[in-house]
């Protein structure tokens, strides 16, 4: 059913999920359950060997859970997913499913703040090394590679800078050392489809735009089946050495021979990571993110149609200084906007408030439609000051590396008319620009 179907049919029909066999109930069942009764002792026996797949338990694998993995992978064009609890779980799983003690992978400087402080320090206390390569020249990349990189990670629409990511240019130069380009796509579904610019997985936070109501949080990984993870078996071990918890298994041999399908790298995440770290995605959450992945293509035009409206706003108002969004940037990283962005460049804006860091939290508090809040991809428009929250953890250094000055301002733009969205933005950047009365004392 999802085969060249486009974005909005995949949405409601992807997974090849038609009705519940049980019932026939046409919406997506929610399965509150931990277990599952198996047929016989020989039933059992083979769910646990792999030697046939099907439902074991709750914290590996869910049928409400299935559909959702089955839709998303299919948005992407991908062959498998797997869903997990939170967006930071689905970047912790895509280093972890490739690296292991002694490691190193190289990561875009363009990141999301928690995700930094996620490689910098915390993935460096197990022993895994990241290294950042600034995305500007894609050769950087290439710089940092030795013999125990493992992997590439990058954002398809980082915040704050929001320059589009050189997806083909970095995962080409991967592939040359069988080094997969892991991609985080959570604020570009729809409009951007990374796996088929080469990358070999991409990561989304599903709390974002995909179940987009700001209403449960979720992760997943998807794998695009489209790596070759024997290819170079001493770049790969993870998939090429035995694992002793699984009787030896080689997962990038054994998968393949088992399903029919190149999906190592989603059924290691699933059997391996989910079983030992469990960090499961409830099935009630991926219930309610299914309401929203069934409308996000049509969000989606919404929030991009609208975000360009708020950038024509914004670039004449006197009280901007700067507007950042990925269709400003000029030359090469202006140009992969079009290469890579369909449909739209996104709902996120940046804006550097006149008057500096006190201007820029009067505009914040003066705003009355937008929330302030910790997130994106909401229904509803956004705002908040990313120094202060979201990128909070990170030294100074690290903050203008990210592109965080004390002046930037975060929107996330909603589907509301695009005229009240301008309306409140103005009413707001009005009262940035008026002097509080502790100034003019």
């Amino acid at each position: 059913m999802s085969k060249n179907k486009h974005p909005e049919t995949i949405a409601l029909h992807g997974g090849d999920y038609r009705s519940d066999p049980a019932t026939t109930a046409v919406a997506v069942p929610l399965y509150r359950t931990t277990s599952y009764q198996f047929n016989d002792t020989d039933h059992a026996a083979n769910l646990f060997a792999l030697k046939e797949f099907g439902n074991i338990y709750t914290r590996i694998m869910n049928p409400t859970n299935d559909v959702l993995e089955k839709r998303v992978a299919a948005l992407e064009g991908g062959l498998a997913a797997v869903t997990v609890g939170s967006g930071q779980a689905a970047s912790t799983f895509a280093i972890m499913n490739v690296c292991q003690s002694g490691d190193n992978f190289v990561s875009s400087t363009d990141l999301y703040g928690g995700t930094v402080n996620l490689f910098t320090h915390t993935l460096k206390k197990l022993g895994i090394e990241c290294r950042y390569a600034d995305p500007s020249d894609p050769s950087n990349f290439e710089k940092l590679i030795d013999d125990r990189t493992r992997c590439f990670y990058a954002e398809t629409l980082p915040n704050p800078y929001l320059r589009v990511f050189p997806i083909k240019e970095v995962s080409d130069i991967g592939r040359k050392y069988s080094i997969p380009l892991i991609m985080d796509n959570t604020a570009a579904p729809v409009i951007c489809k990374p796996l088929e610019h080469g990358a070999a997985v991409v990561v989304h936070s599903l709390t974002k735009f995909i179940g987009g109501h700001g209403t449960v949080i979720g992760g997943c990984l998807v794998d695009g089946g489209n790596f070759d993870w024997t290819k170079d078996p001493k770049r790969q071990p993870l998939f090429n050495e035995p694992d002793a918890s699984y009787g030896g298994a080689q997962w990038g041999v054994v998968v393949p021979q088992l399903t029919g399908a190149n999906v190592s790298y989603a059924v290691r995440a699933r059997v391996v990571l989910l079983r030992d770290l469990g960090a499961p995605l409830a099935p009630d959450n991926a219930w309610g993110i299914i309401q929203g992945l069934e409308t996000v293509p049509l969000r989606m035009k919404q929030h991009c149609s609208n975000a360009e409206k708020a950038v024509a706003f914004l670039q004449k108002h006197k009280n901007v200084d700067r507007v950042i969004y990925p269709t400003l940037h000029k030359g090469e990283i202006g140009e992969r906007s079009k290469k890579y962005m369909k449909g739209g460049n996104g709902a996120l804006i940046g804006i550097e408030v006149k008057g500096g860091v006190e201007a820029g939290k009067k505009f914040i508090e003066s705003l009355k439609m937008f929330y302030h809040v910790a997130n994106i991809g909401d229904a509803r428009s956004l705002a908040i000051h990313p120094a202060t929250t979201t990128h909070s953890q990170l030294t100074e250094e690290e903050l203008l590396a990210a592109g965080v000055t004390p002046g930037y301002v975060r929107l996330s733009i909603g589907i509301e008319h695009p005229d009240d969205i301008i309306a409140d933005l103005d009413q707001a950047l009005g009262a940035s620009g008026k002097p509080s009365l502790k100034a003019v004392s």
